[in-house]
């Protein structure tokens, strides 16, 4: 069994709020909503940033190949 948690009077207060709102049984697991809600933000943080990383590393590549295509575009504008 894991240890208790020091929770201030004004955390209980909300805890309890939203295990009211939203019809859950238990404290705990209010806590463990919250838990995976901020793994998934976690998640998607690390993923946008490798998005980042990976369009960053292809930018220049992907603009070259693009100016090709460009050149030889039978829709050209004029």
């Amino acid at each position: 069994m894991g240890k208790p948690l020091r929770i201030q009077k004004e955390d209980e207060r909300r805890i309890e709020n939203l295990r009211r709102r939203l019809k859950i049984a238990n404290k705990v697991d209010i806590l463990r909503v919250g838990i995976d809600l901020l793994e998934k933000e976690a998640d998607r943080r690390e993923r946008i940033l490798r998005w980042k990383r990976s369009t960053a590393l292809v930018a220049k590549t992907s603009r070259k190949v693009n100016a090709d295509f460009r050149l030889c575009s039978s829709l050209k504008r004029s």
